[in-house]
């Protein structure tokens, strides 16, 4: 277990410096990543509550949270 969420908080913080990159160059862009990053936040912490409550283990949820990070990276990656 302590290997992928090793690997989830290194993704992640990539991610972070990703969106931070776009949310500092403003715009119109900056305000939909901020809404988008909500919105996201909120949809997996949900969907990760239901899925251990739902008898998943912890590391099928971090898989998952990778999933969504590794999403992420590649749409904040492409080019504009």
């Amino acid at each position: 277990m302590l290997i992928p969420f090793i690997r989830l908080t290194i993704e992640a913080n990539e991610v972070i410096g990703l969106r931070m990159m776009k949310i500092i160059s403003g715009g119109p862009d900056a305000m939909t990543e901020i809404q988008l990053m909500i919105t996201e936040k909120i949809n997996a912490s949900a969907e990760a509550g239901t899925s251990l409550i739902f008898g998943h283990s912890p590391t099928a949820v971090v898989a998952r949270v990778r999933e969504h990070v590794a999403n992420n990276q590649r749409r904040l990656s492409a080019p504009s």
